[in-house]
């Protein structure tokens, strides 16, 4: 039994001091690397690679008791097989409970600017789905736009080319996908909606988890970096929800989707920037919610826009970040047939607060935010945030 122990602990030491550094913390948007990202970068002098990122947060809603979660870990591990053919896994566990594949694909460079990729992979939706590692934004929560609206950690199963052009300056990424799971049988002729107006797609998200499929989604992204310190997204998500077989017949059943959005990264000396913008337009809802007794929207939109600046000397390796982010988003932005708009669900939230890199690969953040929404008795609760985040 020792041997066997001593064999794997030898290769394990010299799997980890093959990995040659990798600073995680870039702040400038045209060299960030995601985790998948890094992983296929090349940048390892072993074909197996390792890592992990994970969030331990405190929050503090006004009035009453706080909350303290290990909200996520992610077990990072890629293999390249040869110098065009790469495998990359994200192993998540969340709430120290529930355990998911947040991504499983094969990459495959075809030529200098364009590789083929299939499996379980992220939508390129915004920012925070691609780019959602805690040393990667300021906040302590993810902004809430891409919890309801774009529904991060948005992942999904299928195939695509990806690349870059660098001689323009634009990256590029298309995939077919299966879609969002909209209802569901209850075995004795009914049917129920996993759909709903106070988050909107976010229930509807099939995760690689024997997925239905009966019409794929086409999904792309663009992003120009041409100017310095500066990276622009432009995003597209178009096709039709899906339903099992003895239901996805009946009115109603389905809906349509067609998703945009804009986003932008600024980074200058001590100074950055992000915004961002989504308009999800959905197709059908009337007969969708007069199937499934739903009240979802037929219009969902959101915004933001954050700036931070580094209190700390340029030439010091930690980093100290103050930063102020405002954000609107509605999930009930319009509605069809006879939903009423819920005001409740026309929400906006302010945050501000400090982010504390003490080291590549290690944050430390605390930040309050102001939260409201339209409706006239809105008893939303400011909340005070406090968390860890590494990323190796």
């Amino acid at each position: 039994m020792k041997k066997p122990l001593l064999i794997f602990s030898i290769l394990i030491a010299n799997l980890l001091s093959a990995q040659t550094k990798t600073d995680s913390i870039t702040l400038d948007p045209q060299k960030q690397l995601n985790a998948a990202q890094r992983l296929l970068s090349g940048n390892y002098a072993s074909a197996v690679t390792m890592g992990a990122y994970g969030e331990m947060l405190y929050n503090q809603p006004n009035g009453d008791n706080g909350e303290l979660d290990v909200q996520r870990l992610v077990l990072l591990m890629g293999y390249r097989f040869n110098d065009k053919t790469q495998f990359v896994t994200e192993i998540e566990l969340e709430h120290v409970e529930e355990v998911f594949v947040e991504q499983a694909f094969v990459n495959y460079n075809i030529a200098n600017n364009v590789s083929l990729r299939g499996g379980l992979m992220l939508v390129p939706m915004g920012i925070i789905n691609e780019f959602h590692e805690p040393t990667t934004f300021n906040g302590t929560e993810r902004p809430e736009l891409d919890n309801v609206i774009v529904p991060t950690t948005w992942r999904e199963l299928g195939i695509g080319v990806n690349g870059r052009f660098n001689e323009i300056s634009l990256g590029y990424q298309a995939y077919l996908f299966n879609g969002f799971k909209s209802t569901l049988g209850d075995g004795e002729g009914g049917v129920s909606g996993v759909l709903r107006g106070s988050d909107g797609l976010r229930g509807g998200r099939q995760k690689g988890i024997k997925s239905t499929i009966d019409s794929p989604t086409f999904s792309t992204k663009f992003d120009y970096y041409g100017i310095p310190g500066l990276r622009l997204g432009l995003s597209g998500y178009f096709g039709k929800t899906q339903a099992a077989d003895d239901i996805e017949a009946i009115e109603g059943a389905n809906i349509g989707i067609s998703m945009v959005g804009l986003d932008a990264r600024y980074a200058y000396e001590r100074f950055t920037a992000r915004a961002q913008f989504i308009h999800a337009s959905l197709s059908d809802t009337d007969e969708y919610n007069t199937l499934t007794g739903a009240d979802l929207g037929s219009a969902l939109q959101g915004w933001y826009i954050e700036g931070a600046f580094n209190i700390l000397p340029t030439h010091n390796d930690q980093r100290l970040y103050a930063f102020a982010r405002y954000e609107m988003y509605d999930t009930h932005a319009s509605t069809s047939g006879s939903l009423v708009k819920n005001d409740a669900y026309n929400r906006t939230d302010f945050t501000t607060g400090l982010t504390y890199h003490i080291a590549p690969g290690v944050v430390l953040k605390g930040d309050y935010q102001f939260r409201s929404n339209a409706a006239d008795n809105s008893d939303v609760q400011d909340r005070l945030n406090f968390g860890i985040g590494v990323w190796f």
